[in-house]
């Protein structure tokens, strides 16, 4: 799970797209780029958050004109890498930004490395310049159309190639993707709440499939489609934690649908208890929507230091103990209580299990686990970072074992079927709950 930010035909580019990444922080923060184009490419790439390093005049100035690309990483395949990627190929420059994972991505890295070709990251998104580097065609756009429709998995995407500014989404729609109006150009993001910062007009979904391109020369957009049969798989859990609440994917505003989730978890999982509390932040709305169903007072006990990043998507199990000891803390108001405990998802169990034994600590009597998501049992292909089953605590153990390894005294997950309803639509991916895979990990040689 990245962020990605393109912006085509508006002054200052680079500081709309600072500015864009910086509203997808929660996408990922373990690095983050800005490759801009004033008849050359300007790049800074650096670990760390998006205000420590575009915090200077100095660095926007060096990356001048009116197209640019943003990026902040959160990674997946590859490990760590930079944010923003830059080839000099054989057309000229070829700038991208990547949300997503390609499921082929091992295959065609063996093949392409057998061919000569040289990596310089272990990053999944480096296969593109590769393979657009041996890909026949009239243009760069059409070699790198002829690109798309030959990788399989995962991928929303910005690049900046031949004085174009091109996005693109996979025909199963897995990552989000957006596009506005910003003056007299274009904004593209992964999520609306990064456009409404900017201050964008008229956003809307860019559709499952969909190649849009941006011609800084003649000023004019083209649209095309990919080969492969769109069937949407958009992933179900951008709603219920990936995603900001403020965020619209598909028409739905996020807080409301994950305020309809946290009702059908009481539907389902009702107990009786003296409070509902969330697991700030991302357990705030269902706890809600709980809460409102259940006619059970909700109460803020819990606090969260925000100083202190989220510990899920953070690159190593040690510095996720250290940020669950520092993260969160209990407030006393838990003596003799019976406490009904809301969070979106268990994922490694090192939360759950911390924060349980805070509010034990704090003198609950009870205290009932209620997760607004079902169990994830299996790893995402598609962008996530859960890359085997060993590392997720349901792949290995039942909810029985999983309520006694927190220190639950009750343990019950959201249903799939509950999930669905919630969400309302269709064409969604949940194979981390089901196993049931869209696209799977091979490619056909």
């Amino acid at each position: 799970m990245c962020g990605i930010v393109g912006i085509y035909n508006v002054p200052e580019a680079s500081k709309i797209t600072a500015l864009g990444i910086h509203g997808l922080q929660h996408r990922g923060q373990e690095g983050a780029g800005i490759i801009s184009y004033d008849k050359e490419f300007h790049s800074q790439n650096a670990y760390g958050l998006v205000d420590h390093i575009f915090s200077k005049d100095k660095i926007i100035e060096n990356l001048p004109g009116n197209m640019a690309i943003g990026h902040v990483r959160y990674s997946t395949s590859g490990g760590t890498g930079a944010a923003t990627i830059f080839y000099n190929l054989d057309f000229g420059g070829f700038a991208l930004a990547h949300n997503g994972d390609f499921t082929d991505a091992e295959y065609w890295r063996e093949k392409l490395s057998k061919e000569g070709a040289i990596f310089q990251t272990n990053t999944d998104t480096e296969i593109i310049p590769h393979l657009l580097a041996r890909t026949k065609g009239t243009s760069p756009v059409n070699r790198l159309l002829k690109v798309l429709n030959k990788v399989n998995g995962a991928f929303s995407i910005v690049a900046l190639l031949d004085n174009k500014l091109v996005i693109a989404r996979d025909s199963n729609g897995f990552r989000p993707l957006v596009i506005g109006r910003y003056k007299e150009g274009y904004v593209v993001a992964s999520e609306s709440c990064s456009l409404d910062l900017i201050g964008a007009t008229d956003i809307k979904d860019v559709e499952p499939g969909e190649v849009i391109v941006f011609n800084e020369w003649s000023r004019t957009k083209e649209i095309y489609h990919l080969d492969k049969k769109v069937k949407k798989h958009f992933c179900i859990f951008e709603y219920i934690y990936f995603s900001r609440p403020d965020s619209v994917i598909d028409n739905q505003l996020v807080y409301d649908v994950r305020k309809r989730i946290g009702e059908e978890l009481a539907r389902e999982t009702y107990i009786d208890s003296d409070m509902v509390v969330p697991v700030p932040d991302s357990g705030m709305v269902a706890a809600l929507g709980y809460a409102n169903q259940s006619k059970i007072p909700f109460e803020l006990g819990l606090t969260r230091n925000h100083y202190i990043g989220r510990t899920f998507i953070e690159p190593t199990q040690q510095i996720r103990n250290l940020g669950v000891k520092l993260k969160h803390s209990a407030m006393r108001l838990f003596k003799d209580k019976v406490i009904t405990i809301i969070d979106d998802s268990i994922v490694r169990g090192t939360t759950a299990k911390k924060i349980i034994n805070l509010i034990r600590t704090a003198g609950a009597k009870e205290i009932h686990m209620r997760i607004s998501s079902p169990s994830i049992t299996g790893p995402c292909w598609y962008g996530i970072d859960t890359p085997n089953r060993k590392e997720l605590i349901a792949g290995t153990s039942s909810v029985k074992e999983i309520k006694e390894f927190i220190g639950a005294d009750s343990l019950k997950y959201l249903s799939v079927e509950g999930l669905h309803r919630a969400v309302k639509g269709n064409g969604f991916c949940n194979a981390c709950f089901t196993g049931d895979y869209p696209v799977d990990k091979r490619v056909d040689k």
